[in-house]
């Protein structure tokens, strides 16, 4: 009996530094395999870099300017918890926490703001975002490969105009005494209207002006995502009797879904994010219950009123609402389908 006990402790033995020194094989094996991985890694990096050197060029000045005009300023985001004083500078000036915030909280246009701020940009979003699509399905369904540059280019060229110039097309457009509208409807014996003056058409001039003023730009990308629409699947739906808007259902939209996706989340991410421009420039003293917005809102109290760190706080609050916007649109892409940003 203790000659088998003997025995069964040598075998437990022998197997229990097998298994050690099989171990330690395998972990020498998957470092030098790490190793390995890393460094052709890294040397296919290197021979990348070497061999489209000139791409390496171009992009290094878009991303100089992203950490330049993008990361840098950042830093500048502490100035939304401490009292700014330009004399005593970022780090000097005093520290006061959330008290910007709260201010912001606690003042009585806040409510007023976000509503207006928000109904503007759903507004946006919900009208503008169809027609871009629209427009490029239509334009890729032209037979007349002149007819359908001519459009593009046509639907294409408000996009140069700037937000000034946009703006006062439309002043003169819709003058109460001298404009284009107005003189019809006094020709056709309808009551002249002041439509840059009311506040119920402020919205709607808005968000319409945008439309057509960035409707041929934004579809671009859906007329570059159409031209990799697969023929085959084209050719097949006609044999089997499909019509034209079958095929746009089935096929084109089909193809360009996953681009919808990606540009449904990054509108949604900036909800909050609406320009300043051209809402400050077409408001004024009889609008301004629906015009004044946060981004107008933290421009006249920094610009012009000079509170920097309660103007940078705002700012804040909205770059923080429209993360989070942009993080929960990501995520439900990606639960509902294969889409996603991230």
């Amino acid at each position: 009996m203790g000659y088998n006990f003997v025995r069964l402790v040598m075998r437990f033995g022998n197997s229990f530094f097998y298994n050690i020194i099989e171990m330690e094989e395998g972990n020498r094996v998957n470092r030098q395999a790490s190793v390995a991985v890393k460094r052709l890694n890294h040397n296919s990096l290197r021979y990348d870099a070497k061999k489209n050197w000139q791409l390496y060029i171009m992009l290094l000045l878009p991303v100089i300017y992203i950490l330049i005009f993008a990361y840098v300023p950042m830093g500048g985001a502490l100035i939304a918890f401490k009292d700014y004083r330009i004399k005593k500078g970022v780090f000097g000036s005093p520290w006061v926490g959330m008290q910007h915030f709260v201010n912001f909280f606690n003042t009585p246009n806040f409510p007023m703001l976000l509503k207006n701020t928000l109904a503007l940009s759903v507004y946006s979003l919900l009208a503008s975002f169809p027609f871009p699509i629209l427009l490029a399905l239509a334009i890729n369904e032209c037979a007349s490969r002149r007819y359908r540059k001519t459009v593009q280019m046509i639907t294409y060229a408000p996009y140069f105009i700037s937000t000034v110039v946009l703006v006062g097309i439309m002043s003169n457009f819709f003058s109460l005494r001298t404009g284009f509208v107005n003189s019809v409807a006094k020709l056709l014996g309808a009551p002249q209207i002041n439509y840059m003056g009311v506040s119920s058409l402020f919205r709607h001039m808005y968000v319409w002006s945008g439309i057509w003023q960035s409707a041929g730009y934004s579809a671009v990308i859906y007329i570059a995502a159409l031209a990799s629409v697969d023929e085959s699947l084209v050719e097949a739906a006609l044999i089997d009797g499909a019509g034209r808007l079958r095929r746009i259902w089935h096929i084109d939209i089909t193809t360009i879904l996953p681009t919808i996706v990606i540009q449904l989340i990054l509108a949604v991410g900036g909800i909050m994010g609406i320009g300043f421009e051209k809402v400050y420039l077409m408001q004024n003293p009889i609008n301004l219950d629906v015009s004044e917005i946060i981004s107008t809102f933290v421009y006249k109290r920094g610009m012009t009123q000079f509170q920097y760190s309660y103007a940078a706080a705002v700012g804040l609050f909205n770059s923080v609402i429209n993360l989070v916007l942009i993080v929960m649109a990501n995520t439900f892409a990606s639960k509902v389908g294969s889409t996603s940003l991230f």
